[in-house]
This record gives C-alpha cells, structure tokens and sequence, in this order.
C-alpha cells in the first residue's frame, strides 16, 4: 500500500500565502507524477497543478504565476506555494500521486484525503 500525508491547508485573508504538503510513504519503486487537485463546494474536482519525475510541471490557467509546485524527490514529498491567494481559491486540495509498487511493480494511483484551504475577502 502507499499512503499519503498532507498538511499545510487552513484559512488566510486574499492575498495571502500557504504551503501545502504531501508526503508519500509505502510500498513505493518509484513515484513517476504527483499533483494536486482541488475541489470547491458544488464544482468538480480541478487539476491544480502537477509534476513529472522529470521535473517538468503542468498548471492550470487560474493559478499560473501564483502557485508553484516543487518536489523534494528524497523524501517522496511534494509542495504546493500558493501566493496572492484569492477568494475564489477556496477549496478542499487534494494530493495525487502516480507510483510503482514496490513489489508488483504495478501502476498506482492515490489520493490524499484533502486539506481544505479557505481564503477570505
């Protein structure tokens, strides 16, 4: 099994920032993508933001020049910066990662359990 750990959400006035954590513990070989998603109340669930084990990373156009997702491939982790947040940022941002598994070498995917960030105006 893989398991992951987010932290970092929590409520802070627009233009302000937050980190977000994910870390990815188990029976991973390898992580090949980890991204965040997010989810507003009564909307579907949006990519944010994502990264390949190559480093090369994908946003969505709302967010691009204000978030910024990084790695620390070391310890399985992945951020999320997100500056000059807006009130319509608001939402439950959920953790993906796309991994090997250790032993069956199969593809998996997983999801956080959500961190709800809510920024007010």
């Amino acid at each position: 099994q893989v398991q992951l750990v987010e932290s970092g959400g929590g409520l802070v006035q627009a233009g302000g920032s937050l980190r977000l954590s994910c870390s990815a513990s188990g029976s991973i070989f390898s992580i090949n993508t980890m991204g965040w998603y997010r989810q507003a109340p009564g909307k579907q669930r949006e990519l944010v933001a994502d990264i390949a084990r190559g480093g090369s990373s994908n946003y969505a156009d709302s967010v691009k020049g204000r978030f910024t997702i990084s790695t620390d491939n070391a310890k399985n982790t992945v951020f999320l910066l997100m500056n000059s947040l807006k009130p319509e940022d608001t939402a439950v941002y959920y953790c993906n990662v796309g991994a090997t598994h250790r032993l069956t070498k199969r593809y998996l995917e997983v999801w956080g359990q959500g961190t709800l960030v809510t920024v007010s105006s």
